[in-house]
């Protein structure tokens, strides 16, 4: 008997032992959970959950030290156990994790139950319902990823980029702030001078301590008259990095603000040549715009080529610029398969975006091509009838500088119409797709685009028989 007793004495000093050093193990890895230090309370918690493969707490942490350390897969397996279990924090992470995948629908839903928990116990939502629209946000904008092929791309220093745009004369020029200005300010910008040289855009840092866009115009032989682009361009946060159309009109940049889902995203706005104002900027869509930093967007009308950089999927300090071939049409991927266009819109592969049996090798050659005065084929830019006798087809044929100058707003004009035109259809088409918070978001914005349409509509007309009057008249003057 009292052999058994001993026994028993030995045994339960062996359970008490085991238990507390199941607690010493247990502490030791929440502190360094509570520390941060995921990577190192990573094994701790594998081997609870493993002890206890159904323990709320054990899954949650586990899940967590999982998505802190990059084990994505793990990360979502133990976190949906956790979520099943109703462990409040999850569900945030469970999303975070969704929109790292680009699964911006399921993240949707797992924001709003994680909302509605927050909700019960009265506690902050503000921030999570900011994640939340970017989620619904985001969702649409893989739905509707545009169709672009990217042909090539290449990995650069974070601040070594512009070499890789190789721009044709009639493009403009790039260049960094401090090459430009030869200054030794630590400003991070480009700056884009068009064609002709007597106009440039550029970003600096102001008094808030913030980048805003700026332009100047060539007086004589130096730049003057700085001018701060308005405030519907810029915003709170940083703007940078513009470049604009040949048509003088058309100007695209990055924002950190104006509903960026993700650091800088590229947006596109156009200049009214008749109020001196700028429409409401658009967002690109993706796969322009990604999670990450998306900037420097750039397209050569005569190369019919366009670049941007991303530091999507890079490590720190790096870049990716892509090159690609620019979708006119602005055509969607044709698919119903939401993994198709997940992928596309994350840029997972470039060739995901090739057509079959293309070749885009000579394509790549051009884009490092010097290219001083253009394609000859590019030559027939219009037909501009003067008389009965006379046609012109591009604004060298012009002889007075004058009626050039009208003409050169009849283009710039016509442009303007065609993309407003444009953007009201796909305003349109965003009314009637989108809920009653959306439509009174964008009904404003195509009642203001179409009063602007019905003014442009006669104006080109008007122009052209300015140019064409001036342009007679100084015929008959120098004859």
């Amino acid at each position: 008997m009292a052999r058994l007793v001993k026994k028993l004495m030995y045994i339960i000093g062996i359970m008490l032992c085991c238990n507390a050093l199941y607690a010493q193990s247990l502490d030791q890895a929440k502190k360094l959970y509570n520390d941060g230090k995921y990577e190192e309370a990573k094994p701790a918690f594998e081997k609870l959950v493993q002890q206890a493969p159904n323990n709320a707490s054990y899954n949650h942490w586990y899940g967590v030290c999982c998505y802190e350390t990059g084990d994505f897969g793990n990360a979502e397996k133990y976190l949906a156990i956790a979520v099943k279990r109703r462990v409040q924090e999850s569900y945030r992470y469970l999303a975070e994790l969704y929109i790292q995948a680009y699964r911006f629908d399921e993240a949707t839903g797992m924001y709003k139950e994680y909302i509605d928990l927050l909700t019960k116990k009265k506690q902050d939502i503000e921030p999570y319902k900011l994640r939340l629209e970017l989620a619904e946000k985001a969702s649409r904008m893989v739905d509707k990823v545009e169709d672009i092929q990217i042909i090539d791309s290449v990995v650069v220093g974070k601040h070594d980029f512009l070499p890789a745009y190789i721009l044709s004369e009639e493009s403009g020029t790039l260049s960094t702030y401090k090459d430009f200005f030869q200054t030794g300010e630590p400003i991070v910008s480009t700056v884009y001078m068009n064609q002709k040289k007597d106009k440039i855009f550029y970003a600096h840092n102001t008094d808030e301590n913030r980048y805003c866009l700026f332009t100047q115009s060539k007086l004589m032989d130096k730049w003057g008259d700085e001018k701060q682009l308005p405030m519907n361009i810029n915003s709170s946060d940083d703007e940078n990095y513009p470049f604009v159309l040949s048509d003088g009109v058309t100007m695209y940049y990055a924002s950190k603000k104006n509903g960026s889902i993700g650091g800088y995203d590229l947006f596109v706005t156009r200049y009214n040549i008749n109020s001196d104002t700028y429409l409401t900027p658009e967002q690109l869509g993706m796969p322009y715009n990604s999670l990450a930093n998306d900037y420097m967007i750039v397209f050569d009308e005569v190369k019919g080529l366009g670049w941007f950089v991303s530091d999507r999927n890079q490590p720190e300090g790096k870049v990716c610029v892509y090159l690609f071939i620019p979708n006119e049409a602005r055509s969607r991927v044709d698919s119903d398969d939401m993994d198709i266009k997940r992928a596309r819109a994350a840029i997972a592969s470039i060739r995901d975006s090739w057509k079959p049996d293309a070749d885009y090798l000579e394509l790549i050659k051009l884009a490092h091509l010097d290219m001083p005065s253009g394609k000859e084929e590019n030559k027939k830019d219009f037909e501009f009838v003067v008389n009965n006798s006379l046609v012109y087809y591009t604004l060298d044929a012009f002889k007075s500088p004058e009626a050039k100058n009208y003409y050169e707003k009849v283009i710039s004009l016509n442009r303007q119409i065609g993309e407003l035109d444009h953007r009201l259809d796909e305003l349109r088409t965003s009314y009637r797709e989108g809920g009653q918070a959306q439509r009174e978001q964008i009904g404003s914005t195509i009642l203001q685009a179409e009063n602007l349409l019905n003014d442009l509509l006669f104006q080109p007309d008007e122009w052209e028989k300015k140019a064409r009057n001036a342009e007679i008249n100084y015929l008959k003057n120098t004859n």
